[in-house]
């Protein structure tokens, strides 16, 4: 095409996410959308344009996701990462002046188009809907930072994305408009530890988050596109904790919540509302909001799995597709009679070791290659049975899922990808994970805790001078650690699947190296009353205690 006619047709790139928000941190990535006229075909894009950017010097990664749900090009240009969304309007020119939120520009596009396009449509309403923008941005940068150290931030295993997070803060903000950021944080915690959500063992009511009221059937945009309403498609009353896009078509956020993330993410909630309330008896401070459990002391049994590939250039695609299957597990382990809770922890483990392969060449002299392997950890809590012994069987459900995980690779032309998941007791994560990462506390003194009965003080003695023998033990335990693996920490990337993002989007200070005796490298992460007066903010939450935290 000539310059002077594609100058005169246009075209337009715009931001979402959290970039839009103005949210994002150092470091991450940018969610973008190229809008194109009607003559130019999703192909092209996926294509030509594809091509022309892997000339380019500035580009140092490029992946091509063209199938994918909302298909994507992912790469890194000048240092900065940056997801390309695609939507080509029915128009013959792109103006300037384009309104994003006008619903006619939805006119004749495929679903394709208009789920790309939904990411800016939503980001632009939430700016819209709040009250004050500036305490929102702050109160969500909060939140956000809360969710990820808490293990809670993760759209693809089943928690809330960016999104999702954004309109429960955007929610709160409706609620207490002139309220200060710290008391949005505390409100934010108080009114979501409250929250009915539908299908609740306690409730049979319940009720989504949505930012402005639903349309009737009659005021809906003549397009066509299917809207989340649950007087009109009856599985929409199957949603377990519905929070609802305000653009059209509107749509559920967080179709992928399970019962069992559901309730990790409501018990988290509910302790981020006990520590807000000590922050503002002055017992504690807002550090302690995003200091998490130990997940690992939570459960005493456990599934792991285990992706592992010899291909380098192709180790990435096959994480990004275990991990996308990992909810249809948990959803298979949540049918089971005796499983009460399947808690998968959204932060992986990454490990590169030396391993003999065959030599084509030379069958008799096998050759050594690189093995890149990540680990997933999934918490099992059993439902009490009393006195009954249970032999639970899990073969079918594990089955299922690397028999659906391994028909996706095939589709996929992923070579050499190897899936195992196995049961282990808390005794037996040592094998898979150092323990400077386990961190696991020492087993309760069953006599102690007897004694504590009979003779309380007596007992506190006894019990603060055997604790202070088990750590010291346990010190000398973490000094002697003989692991020869070298592993990574990085938590999941919510919903752009990039196992980058979330690390660069906390600001992580970059992992503290361990030499180990063999020469290997160990890494690890430095790891009341219900109505109050909106306009006396709880103990203030500092712009520079935020940053402090970020960075850690």
């Amino acid at each position: 095409m000539p310059e002077d006619v594609a100058e005169k047709v246009g075209g337009k790139v715009c931001t979402f996410g959290s970039f839009r928000l103005g949210v994002n941190s150092q470091g991450g990535d940018i969610d973008t959308l190229c809008i194109a006229p009607r003559h130019i075909d999703r192909s092209d894009f996926f294509t030509s344009f594809a091509e022309l950017l892997k000339k380019q010097p500035e580009v140092q990664k490029l992946l091509v996701i063209e199938e994918a749900f909302v298909p994507v090009i992912k790469t890194e240009f000048d240092g900065i990462e940056l997801d390309m969304l695609f939507a080509r309007l029915s128009f013959s020119t792109i103006p300037d002046d384009l309104d994003l939120k006008d619903d006619s520009i939805l006119r004749n596009l495929d679903e394709k188009c208009v789920r790309s396009l939904n990411g800016c449509r939503v980001t632009d309403e939430i700016l819209t809907l709040v009250p004050n923008v500036e305490t929102f941005r702050l109160t969500l940068r909060t939140i956000k930072l809360w969710a990820k150290r808490n293990g809670v931030y993760s759209n693809a295993l089943g928690y809330l994305g960016g999104v999702a997070w954004a309109m429960l803060v955007a929610r709160v903000c409706q609620f207490y408009p002139n309220a200060a950021a710290s008391t949005l944080v505390d409100r934010f915690f108080f009114v979501f530890s409250e929250w009915v959500w539908p299908n609740t063992a306690t409730s049979t009511g319940g009720s989504p988050v949505i930012l402005k009221p639903m349309p009737s059937f009659e005021e809906l945009p003549p397009y066509g596109f299917p809207v989340w309403d649950p007087r009109l498609n009856p599985s929409d009353k199957n949603h377990l904790m519905p929070i609802i896009t305000p653009a059209y078509p509107q749509q559920n956020s967080t179709y992928n919540v399970t019962a069992s993330t559901r309730q990790v993410m409501i018990e988290e909630i509910k302790r981020g509302f006990e520590i807000c309330q000590q922050v503002n008896s002055s017992k504690q401070d807002w550090n302690t909001l995003f200091q998490p459990r130990n997940f690992f002391n939570r459960y005493k049994h456990f599934i792991v799995l285990i992706a592992s590939t010899i291909v380098k250039d192709q180790y990435m695609d096959w994480i990004r597709l275990v991990e996308s299957k990992i909810r249809f597990l948990i959803l298979a382990l949540e049918k089971n009679q005796y499983i009460s809770i399947a808690h998968i922890n959204p932060q992986g483990y990454e490990e590169v070791k030396e391993i003999e392969v065959e030599n084509l060449d030379s069958p008799d002299e096998p050759t050594q290659a690189k093995n890149y392997i990540s680990f997933w950890f999934i918490g099992l809590e059993f439902k009490n049975t009393g006195d009954t012994t249970v032999d639970l069987d899990l073969t079918e459900p594990i089955q299922s899922f690397t028999d659906r995980v391994y028909t996706q690779a095939q589709k996929l032309s992923i070579i050499s990808p190897v899936l195992d998941a196995k049961y282990v007791k808390k005794s037996q994560l040592k094998k898979y994970l150092p323990l400077s990462i386990l961190k696991l506390e020492p087993k309760a003194n069953k006599k102690s805790e007897a004694q504590k009965e009979t003779d309380k003080v007596k007992a506190e003695k006894i019990d603060e001078k055997k604790s202070a023998q088990e750590i010291e033990n346990s010190n000398v335990k973490l000094a002697k650690s003989d692991s020869k693996d070298s592993f990574i920490l990085y938590p999941d990337s919510g919903e752009s699947n990039s196992r980058k993002e979330l690390v660069k989007d906390m600001s992580e200070v970059p992992p503290i190296d361990h030499k180990e005796e063999d020469g290997s490298e160990l890494k690890r992460p430095i790891e009341q009353d219900q109505m109050i007066d909106q306009d006396k903010p709880a103990k203030q939450l500092k712009i520079d205690d935020l940053n402090s935290n970020e960075s850690q």
